[in-house]
């Protein structure tokens, strides 16, 4: 099994209702995501997928997010903008648009330096 891991960034404001603390203000992060992609074949010159286009497909996704208020972002259908919510909307997305003998190990998403989550269906 070959993973194809790639990361790309974002930058998004947020705040998490109904939580008690300080994440209930309107803040930013400079996010990172990390997309691991799985495979069992390599292509005809010995390559699982291109890196250049797994981050365009990383890109395509967080394109969607870049630059907006996350609670009013419909890429989140109206959910509480967690990170553990974002990682399982871009997996989701992403899994729609790999081609066929690919698919999406794991989403990782990174709100600081020191804190991420994984998402994964495993």
């Amino acid at each position: 099994m070959f993973e194809i891991i790639v990361e790309e960034h974002f930058s998004a404001a947020h705040r998490i209702e109904g939580y008690s603390g300080s994440c209930s203000n309107l803040h930013g992060h400079n996010w990172l995501v990390q997309m691991c992609l799985r495979t069992k074949s390599l292509n005809e010159i010995g390559m699982a997928l291109d890196f250049r286009e797994a981050k365009k497909l990383l890109k395509k996704v967080l394109e969607k997010l870049d630059h907006t208020f996350l609670n009013d972002n419909q890429f989140l259908k109206g959910e509480n903008p967690t990170a553990e919510r974002i990682a399982k909307a871009i997996f989701d997305e992403i899994s729609l648009e790999v081609e066929d003998g690919i698919e999406v190990a794991h989403i990782t998403v990174w709100e600081s330096n020191s804190t991420a989550v994984r998402y994964s269906r495993e």
